[in-house]
């Protein structure tokens, strides 16, 4: 039977003397699905992907949540999120308003989406200040082995070399492609343990080969075992003024207002590029899971209750 919530992490932190909180992105639009596909149910009794990922985290030695989310969907998240979790850890809330900009920035007239994943993050610098943080996107499935992971990343000796010591559970990708369509990833570069560039890669495709769109925008091949970043970082407290110093670049030489994204994976680059950080790779064995286009659901749905029937998940989960 998998282990209860009264399970807790004794891997001293030493990033700070604070113990770690756990940053979910969920403010996504779910063009391409169609819907809050962060609410939306794959589990028997109805659990979500995010769902399954708070249990993991959980029982990893997480004991607070913060989710970056849309204002408007506060009320959607209370009734259907925070509610499932009395009792069981902290939540707190943070927004990506598209108006949460570096001074001497103003909002393009016209803009709908928001800035990207970067933003998001620096979005939430009130809601983690002062404390190390891990990230994760609301509509993945990482496995308990990737917060495991994580915890240890919070554990390790800091550098003395170094201003930035961060970490990323990275991925196969040939196991982090949609049968039904495109997706976006960040291809990483790595060695001797540690990243060496991170680049967010778009329409990636494995129907019959795979390839993607580097940053250039050019259609090139890919093997499939590269690496890959699916959005799982653990940071410093002080992450935030370089992914703000970041961002207010960003703008400087934006090349489209009205759609061009900030992304994380993008920031953490330029990181490791300048020699102010350095990110320790910790691979893991886990199957990712994801459902990017609604098709993808039944495949999902199939898993877990299959991780669910061999009793790596109880039925309900809360």
């Amino acid at each position: 039977m998998p282990p209860n919530f009264s399970i807790t992490c004794t891997v001293p932190l030493k990033m700070t003397s604070d113990r770690p909180s756990l940053l979910v992105l969920a403010a996504g639009m779910g063009s391409r699905y169609g819907g809050l596909k962060q609410l939306d149910p794959v589990g028997p009794g109805g659990e979500t992907l995010m769902d399954y990922s708070i249990y993991d985290a959980k029982r990893a030695g997480f004991s607070r949540v913060v989710f970056l989310i849309r204002r408007e969907m506060r009320e959607v998240f209370e009734e259907q999120v925070s509610r499932k979790y009395q009792g069981i850890l902290e939540v707190d809330y943070a927004y990506q308003d598209k108006d949460d900009l570096p001074d001497d920035f103003a909002y393009p007239e016209g803009r709908e989406k928001p800035w990207g994943t970067g933003h998001a993050v620096w979005a939430a610098r009130e809601a983690l200040q002062g404390v190390p943080f891990a990230v994760i996107n609301a509509d993945d499935f990482y496995g308990a082995e990737t917060f495991t992971e994580l915890m240890k990343a919070f554990s390790s000796e800091p550098s003395s070399e170094v201003i930035l010591e961060c970490a990323m559970v990275g991925f196969r990708l040939s196991e982090t492609l949609s049968e039904h369509g495109t997706v976006s990833r960040g291809i990483c570069q790595t060695k001797d343990g540690y990243l060496q560039s991170v680049e967010e890669w778009t329409e990636i495709s494995g129907a019959d080969e795979v390839s993607g769109k580097n940053p250039d925008g050019d259609i090139l091949s890919l093997t499939g075992e590269e690496t890959t970043s699916m959005n799982v970082w653990a940071f410093p407290p002080d992450a935030f003024s370089p992914l703000g110093e970041g961002f207010s670049r960003f703008l400087e030489s934006i090349s489209d207002p009205l759609k061009s994204e900030f992304y994380l994976p993008a920031a953490v680059d330029e990181w490791i590029r300048a020699g102010t950080g350095r990110v320790s790779v910790r691979p893991t064995s886990c199957s990712w899971m994801g459902v990017t286009y609604k098709e993808d659901k039944p495949r999902v749905e199939q898993m877990i209750g299959d991780l669910v029937g061999a009793g790596d998940y109880p039925d309900p989960l809360f």
